[in-house]
C-alpha cells in the first residue's frame, strides 16, 4: 500500500533533495509549498500552496491526502510565526495554545495537531542521504593550534545556545564571542559577528545535546561560505554528523578558494 508523505516546504534546495529521497523509498509526496521554487514539484504527485498565516487549507489538505507522516524541509523563519496579523482561525487557535514562541511551545502544538489527525511526524536524516560528514576536514586547510581553540569555544558556546532555543551558530576570535545567532539567522548572525571580531574569526554551528532532528536539521552551504569570506573569516567547523553540508563540492570550493579551513568536528581537534 502506497504511503503519502506531506512534505513542508520552507527555502532553498532541501524540499527537491528529500522528494527526491522519499520518493525513491516510496512515498508519495504531497509537497506543501510555504516558500517559492523549491524545486519538490517535479517530485511530488500535488502541490499545496501553503502559508503559515493560513493552517486551515493545510490541515484539510492533509485530511484530504490521507497523509500518514509529515516531514519538515528547508528553511523557515520565526518572524513568519510573529506575525499576527491577517491570520487564520486554525492558525490564531495553535499560536493561543503555544503560549510564548520557544521552540518547546511550538512543538508540542504541532505534534499535537498531527497527532490528532493520526499524523506521524518524521527525523528528517533517513531523507538527506550522505549529508551529514563525520569527523574529518572537509578542505584544503586544517586549522592552526589557535583556531582550533576558538572551534571548541565555539562548539561549547553553540551547544548552550542551541539547548536554551537561542540560535546554533556562533563567531568567535580569540575565544572572545563576538556574536550569537538569534531570531535573524546564520547568515546575518556571520556578518554582523565578523564585522564586531575582524578578520580571522571561527563560524561554528552546533546542535543541543537533545536536538530534535523532527524539525530541524541544521545546514551550512555555499551562502555560508560566502558570508564567512565576505568577512574575512578563518574557519567554518559544523558538528560532526549533526550539521549538513548542502552543495557539499560547491561549499568545499568556496571555502578552499578564500582560504578558509572548513571541517566537520566534535570538538577534539588541534
Amino acid at each position: 500500500m502506497e504511503r503519502s508523505l506531506g512534505l513542508m516546504c520552507g527555502a532553498g534546495e532541501l524540499p527537491a533533495l528529500m522528494a527526491s529521497e522519499a520518493r525513491r523509498q516510496g512515498w508519495r509526496v504531497v509537497a506543501f509549498a510555504f516558500a517559492r521554487d523549491t524545486g519538490a514539484a517535479v517530485h511530488a504527485a500535488r502541490v499545496v500552496p501553503s502559508a503559515i498565516a493560513e493552517m486551515a487549507p493545510v490541515i484539510a489538505a492533509l485530511q484530504e491526502e490521507k497523509v500518514t507522516g509529515v516531514l519538515f524541509s528547508g528553511k523557515f523563519w520565526m518572524g513568519d510565526l510573529l506575525r499576527t496579523e491577517a491570520v487564520d482561525d486554525a492558525h490564531r487557535a495553535m499560536a493561543r495554545r503555544a503560549g510564548g514562541l520557544l521552540d518547546g511551545n511550538v512543538k508540542n502544538v504541532l505534534l499535537t495537531t498531527l497527532g490528532v489527525m493520526g499524523i506521524e511526524l518524521l527525523d528528517q536524516r533517513p531523507f538527506l542521504g550522505a549529508g551529514l560528514p563525520g569527523e574529518t576536514v572537509l578542505g584544503a586547510r586544517t586549522p592552526t593550534p589557535d583556531e582550533w581553540a576558538d572551534v571548541r569555544r565555539g562548539l561549547a558556546v553553540a551547544r548552550a545556545a542551541a539547548e536554551w532555543s537561542v540560535g546554533q551558530t556562533v563567531v568567535v576570535r580569540r575565544e572572545a564571542v563576538s556574536a550569537v545567532e538569534a531570531i535573524e539567522g546564520t547568515t546575518a548572525a556571520i556578518r554582523r559577528g565578523t564585522a564586531l571580531s575582524g578578520p580571522g574569526a571561527a563560524i561554528v554551528k552546533a546542535v543541543g545535546p537533545a536536538h530534535d532532528f523532527r524539525f530541524d536539521v541544521p545546514t551550512i552551504g555555499p551562502e555560508t561560505i560566502d558570508a564567512a569570506a565576505e568577512g574575512g573569516a578563518a574557519v567554518v567547523a559544523l558538528e560532526a554528523e549533526r550539521v549538513f553540508v548542502l552543495e557539499r563540492g560547491t561549499t568545499t570550493r568556496r571555502a578552499d578558494a578564500a582560504s578558509i579551513a572548513l571541517v566537520s568536528t566534535r570538538g577534539a581537534g588541534g
